[in-house]
């Protein structure tokens, strides 16, 4: 008995907003497939009518991803093809997938892309930033500590233009954090991508403010956020205001810790602008100092 051929999982993007954007071959595969796995079949049941596409649609969202990957993989092994698509735009970024994905590489199933929109990547495209590095960072933290942490994180790193995603009930507070901070930061705020009313609004925390309360009604529609760190807010060895072996022995006075894991304390301090090879260094100068002495 010859043993059953298997299937393949197509990854495929669909339009961010506008139908027209869904590629001939995505549609094609759509239409071919055995399974489309959705993140909401409600949704992608729309977009599926506009195609005239009547196809198996079975939901593979983010709180039932883990036990459906299992599912869809032996439909896999028995021959059968799936399709993974997103309420809109590329799958897996910011969006169920990976697990499927993680478990369809170890089964030696073949995965293949189909490629189309992506609301992080349009927003970068039409920005103006600096795009010869970048970083995407999926949805801006909630929690204004937690904010303040990725701030700092962003300064410090040789990349200066990031891409979030931030949702219409609080784009006004993420600019305003932005403005409380002080940040040296440019913005570029996609609204609405690719539908009939998109708008971008570009300038500093202060500036997009002005514009979004021009606006009126900017808590409708998803955004898609690119910020670019001013060179001159970027953190440089000069701001360092305490040397990294005084940090150090602080931790280890205060805490009572080892100087390894003194490292990991300053490493968790927000205030510390030290990175991690900087402090062991420090640490291994802290040792050879007590030696001498």
């Amino acid at each position: 008995m010859e043993a059953c051929e298997k299937g393949k999982l197509y990854i495929v993007a669909t339009p961010i907003g506008n139908s027209r954007d869904m590629s001939p071959r995505g549609r094609e595969i759509l239409a071919a497939v055995d399974i489309i796995a959705a993140e909401d079949t409600r949704r992608s049941m729309v977009l599926l009518n506009k195609l005239e596409i009547r196809n198996r649609l079975v939901s593979n969202h983010k709180f039932n991803e883990y036990g459906k990957a299992r599912r869809f993989v032996d439909e896999m092994l028995s021959g059968k093809s799936v399709a993974v698509i997103t309420d809109a735009g590329t799958p897996c970024i910011s969006d169920p997938g990976n697990e499927l994905i993680r478990a369809a590489v170890e089964a030696g199933i073949e995965v293949i892309g189909v490629p189309g929109c992506c609301a992080a990547v349009t927003a970068l495209s039409v920005s103006g930033f600096d795009l010869s590095s970048f970083l995407f960072y999926g949805f801006f933290p909630r929690e204004n500590a937690e904010r303040k942490k990725l701030l700092e994180k962003l300064r410090r790193g040789d990349t200066r233009t990031f891409v979030f995603y931030e949702s219409p009930k609080r784009i006004m507070e993420l600019v305003d954090f932005f403005l409380d901070s002080g940040a040296g930061v440019e913005l570029c705020l996609c609204n609405d991508l690719t539908k009939l009313h998109e708008m971008s609004f570009r300038g500093s925390p202060a500036e997009v403010k002005e514009k979004l309360l021009a606006k009126g009604s900017y808590d409708k529609g998803e955004y898609a956020v690119v910020a670019e760190i001013r060179e001159d807010y970027l953190f440089t060895k000069t701001e360092h205001t305490v040397s990294a072996e005084a940090m150090l022995v602080d931790a280890m006075v205060a805490q009572g810790v080892s100087g390894k894991d003194a490292v990991a304390a300053v490493l968790a301090d927000e205030n510390n602008s030290y990175s991690k090879n900087e402090l062991k260094a420090a640490l291994l100068n802290l040792k050879r100092l007590i030696g001498n002495g």
